[in-house]
């Protein structure tokens, strides 16, 4: 876990659910760091300061050597790694840089207005996907293979604006969420066919914090400002015995999938959605904070 702070960035190994080890402490010239991002468990380290919103610098921190820094036309919103690619998100503009050398090798300008700097690059170091909102207005995803260098597909996921997009740990599968935040869905890569819809809820719109795949895809967390963390479960019902489909569930559910088919499309999707697996309740202590969540 990388953090930063008011004077530097600390670096923490987390051995157990009890136990949060300090691996790293940097304190010393950089000031209200903003962003630290760290290359898996390797020893490179890529921040941004308040004090320098343009400036991205990165670090080998084990020798301790600045590795090279960049400045940007405007202020730096995020920045995503993996073994092959840097991606730095600015308001308006991406910028590709080869992690092997530091240069930027792709800028994709022009896009959407993304003042909270949302995308997603995915760890897979073969496909490399960057996903980031294709406009402003609707939550359209735009993926782009990094390696190739060249736009794959674009994915109507929503009605309403983006609040947060993640792949899981293969780069096979993309989970997105609205700003309205009742659906969670989740779509294959790189057709982008929609392969699961989930409901949140329905009285209560929710700001997305965090969505987060197991690293085997079998489930999803998601957490918001409200006071439930939701886990979906991914995998597909197997066919049930012929004996079991005379079962007057069977029947009530076969039932609601005929009658979703006469009602219009938003009524629809909420009988044909299913539900969280399980649900956490967040300690009152917390909500004040955004909670962010992983699955192990």
């Amino acid at each position: 876990m990388a953090v930063g702070t008011k004077t530097g960035y600390r670096l923490y190994t987390i051995n157990s659910s009890e136990k949060l080890q300090e691996t790293y402490s940097y304190e010393k010239d950089i000031e209200d760091i903003c962003i630290v991002e760290r290359l898996f468990s390797s020893s490179l380290i890529a921040i941004v300061s308040t004090q320098n919103p343009r400036k991205l610098r990165v670090f080998h921190f084990k020798k301790g050597t600045e590795i090279c820094n960049y400045c940007y036309s405007n202020t730096v919103l995020s920045v995503r790694l993996n073994r092959k690619r840097l991606v730095v998100c600015l308001e308006e503009r991406i910028d590709i840089h080869n992690i092997a050398d530091m240069r930027v090798i792709h800028t994709i300008r022009d896009i959407p207005s993304n003042p909270k700097g949302l995308c997603a690059l995915s760890v897979d170091n073969e496909k490399s996907y960057l996903a980031y909102p294709g406009s402003s207005q609707t939550g359209e995803v735009q993926i782009f293979d990094t390696i190739n260098l060249r736009p794959i597909t674009m994915i109507p996921a929503h009605d309403g604006p983006l609040a947060a997009i993640t792949f899981d740990w293969y780069g096979t599968k993309l989970a997105t969420a609205s700003e309205k935040g009742t659906v969670i869905r989740v779509f294959a890569l790189p057709s982008g066919k929609r392969l699961f819809e989930f409901r949140r809820g329905v009285r209560r719109n929710a700001t997305i914090y965090s969505l987060s795949f197991c690293p085997d895809s079998l489930f999803l967390s998601a957490s918001s400002n409200l006071e439930t963390i939701h886990v979906f479960r991914l995998d597909v019902p197997k066919e049930k015995p012929q004996e079991e489909n005379q079962s007057w569930m069977n029947y009530f559910n076969k039932a609601v999938q005929t009658a979703a088919n006469y009602l219009p499309t938003q009524a629809s999707d909420v009988l044909t959605q299913d539900r969280a697996f399980a649900t956490i309740n967040v300690p009152q202590s917390a909500l004040n904070f955004r909670n962010i969540c992983a699955l192990t």
